[in-house]
């Protein structure tokens, strides 16, 4: 079956995207999401990139390249390994702090790839941190307008705004400003951080209302048995019938 949200990438207007933590349960959340999922499977996970390669290659076969290679955490120092393995394993999906954007769509050579960019709330409506990146996270903050932010990604090649950690609830008035600002400049949006079963119809509607085109909710340690570490395939069934009442 083919991955319904990607490369057709403005297709479907949401894609889920969870984690798995082993290749039977990134088969068992796939079909739990009718394939309208990216499951996120992280390079901090490996020591090596040799061995990030051959193990992610094992889930891109299970479930039609519909992965998400993530950092870990939003982890800085993760950028450059996910670059480089990104390159070689031609994802779905990919995660990057905001300054790794380029580097990543430069190595994979072709511009089907999701690629978003990390960006952070600051408290204040309208702005938000870019300095994310491995070196830029420990100087003063880089506080930029959301509309710099986005046109900035877009120059970069990255297809959407990461927005991390929302902390579930906690910036929603500045997620709305977000919002907006995607929906205005034509660009994705991916809201990540606290959100659960209670919360994510109302981030996932405020998306929407706002008129963003695609929307990549991230839903991760909620939707997590804590006995087994499987994402938990009901619940993502859960969050399908969700976004099935939203659109």
């Amino acid at each position: 079956m083919t991955n319904k949200c990607i490369p057709n990438y403005y297709q479907d207007r949401v894609c889920l995207n969870v984690l798995a933590n082993s290749i039977e349960n990134a088969k068992e959340v796939y079909e739990a999401a009718q394939t309208y999922v990216v499951v996120g499977v992280l390079s901090k996970n490996y020591p090596t990139n040799q061995l990030a390669i051959t193990e992610m290659k094992k889930y891109a076969m299970a479930i039609d390249n519909a992965i998400s290679i993530g950092l870990g955490a939003g982890d800085p120092n993760q950028s450059k390994m996910v670059s480089e393995i990104s390159s070689v394993l031609q994802p779905q999906h990919i995660n990057q702090v905001f300054t790794g954007v380029a580097t990543s769509r430069a190595l994979l050579g072709q511009d089907n790839t999701v690629i978003n960019g990390l960006v952070s709330p600051t408290g204040k409506v309208g702005l938000v941190k870019i300095s994310t990146g491995p070196l830029s996270c420990k100087a003063p903050d880089g506080i930029v307008p959301v509309e710099t932010a986005i046109e900035m990604l877009k120059d970069m090649g990255g297809s959407s705004v990461k927005y991390f950690s929302m902390d579930g609830l906690k910036y929603i008035d500045e997620f709305k400003y977000v919002a907006k600002c995607c929906a205005e400049l034509n660009f994705a949006l991916e809201p990540t951080g606290g959100i659960d079963l209670n919360n994510y119809a109302t981030i996932l509607k405020i998306a929407l209302d706002a008129g963003v085109k695609k929307v990549i909710p991230h839903i991760y340690s909620s939707i997590i048995d804590k006995n087994s570490g499987k994402t938990k395939p009901q619940d993502v069934k859960t969050l399908m019938d969700m976004t099935r009442e939203l659109l």
